[in-house]
């Protein structure tokens, strides 16, 4: 199965120029594909994967990706279905983030000897005399056009939205990335979400126009959940690609807790699994979704990806020792996972603290007459062990790592306390 046919068996492909063409271009290996991620933050998030990860399969297919990152139109701003105008940032705030993003782009994609390539918009736009580009880039570009792309009319459309002259030019500064990759590069196809689809064919066109060069584009959709919650979103907030800000655990946790009807998406979208691996990981599942089976090969494929082997075999410790309650197999690192993840944790001076203040303090119990009662009850437990009175020094408990005490509470809601010097 070539690229493109793999992206159609895996529903990878919402809009492209004339298929028959770009079929064509890419019978013949070696051919260059771009997709431009602009900084935004200081990382990606999981939305970003399935671009990245396409770029990625081009690449296994023996074409040349190039991975962009937006130092220029990341101080603009994309326009494209937002609904309110974009705050600009500081051009060192984004020049941090542009890093940041090179950084874990360099992780995805293989860079050795110029198989791939990471770029920087910056770089062709920043000498650009603002006369010569509205001369020889702007006259290519019809108003009425421009007006008609859908992320600038549902702008203008909205009631006390519009949009400002710097958002509206973005289209431009995006169709000239195309033209400079085409005329640098030889790049013949730009990727891009659903939402980029106007401004890659208007990439199309004016590197016509500037180069008479035959370009193409591929969109590819915007990934959504079955309950019709916004992928990517948790109570916690975004899942990102950054180990800092989303740890491995909870990125593996996202996976894992994955509902059974997003999954066979999921698995096609997410992962390199071959068709027949996949679809057998499927069936099994569907026939016995209790052993959640799919969740488990989602979960384990995606956050070897992103983290690495030594980041999931961490995630899968966690869970495991979460779930059995046999923790004496995690490490200190395990532990600062957890605390980063949004476990309720405290540092406490002394170890001779009472258990029934610990409680309180880590919002297990409510106070100290309900910490009483959920100890006298054998619904706490710490490090393992089941407590029975709430008067009990917290360094009487045996501890798996000097100076933490991990206690739950019933089977489900966890706390971190730690003495101070841990």
């Amino acid at each position: 199965m070539d690229v493109l046919e793999e992206l159609k068996w895996r529903g990878l492909v919402n809009q492209s120029s004339p298929w028959e063409t770009l079929a064509a271009q890419f019978a013949s290996p070696g051919q260059t594909v771009y997709c431009g991620f602009d900084p935004t933050a200081d990382s990606l998030h999981i939305g970003s994967l399935v671009p990245l990860l396409a770029l990625r399969r081009f690449q296994l297919a023996g074409h040349r990706p190039i991975a962009l990152v937006g130092g220029a139109t990341g101080l603009i701003g994309d326009p494209s279905f937002k609904a309110n105008e974009r705050s600009l940032n500081e051009a060192d705030v984004v020049a941090g983030w542009v890093e940041s993003l090179r950084q874990q782009l360099g992780r995805f994609i293989d860079l050795d000897q110029g198989a791939g390539l990471l770029v920087n918009n910056l770089d062709w736009t920043r000498e650009l005399d603002v006369i010569a580009f509205l001369r020889d880039v702007g006259k290519h570009f019809s108003v009425n056009e421009m007006i008609r792309k859908e992320s600038v009319r549902s702008r203008i459309e909205r009631e006390g939205a519009g949009i400002s002259f710097t958002e509206f030019s973005y289209m431009l500064l995006q169709s000239y990335d195309y033209t400079a990759l085409a005329d640098r590069y030889d790049c013949v196809l730009q990727l891009g979400g659903s939402d980029q689809w106007g401004n890659i064919t208007a990439g199309m066109d004016l590197t016509r126009r500037m180069l008479g060069k035959t370009v193409h584009a591929l969109t590819l959709p915007l990934v959504t959940r079955s309950d019709g919650g916004k992928f990517g979103k948790t109570e916690s907030g975004t899942i990102w690609l950054d180990a800092r800000k989303t740890s491995p655990y909870t990125f593996y946790q996202f996976w894992i807790n994955c509902a059974d009807a997003d999954v066979p998406a999921y698995l096609r979208y997410f992962t390199f699994l071959e068709r027949d691996a996949l679809e057998a990981v499927v069936a099994e599942s569907e026939a016995d979704p209790g052993k959640r089976l799919g969740q488990q090969v989602l979960a384990r494929e995606v956050t070897t990806l992103v983290h690495g082997e030594a980041g999931c075999a961490a995630a899968e410790r966690i869970t495991a020792a979460l779930f059995s309650g046999s923790l004496d197999g995690l490490g200190e690192a395990d532990l600062a996972q957890l605390a980063q993840d949004g476990v309720p944790s405290a540092h406490f001076d002394e170890g001779s603290v009472f258990l029934g203040r610990v409680l309180t303090e880590l919002g297990l119990a409510g106070s100290n007459s309900q910490a009483m009662q959920l100890i006298k009850s054998g619904a706490v437990a710490v490090n393992g062990a089941v407590a029975g009175d709430a008067r009990a020094a917290l360094n009487t408990f045996p501890t798996f790592v000097s100076g933490h005490f991990l206690i739950r509470r019933g089977k489900r809601q966890w706390g971190l306390a730690r003495l101070s010097g841990a």
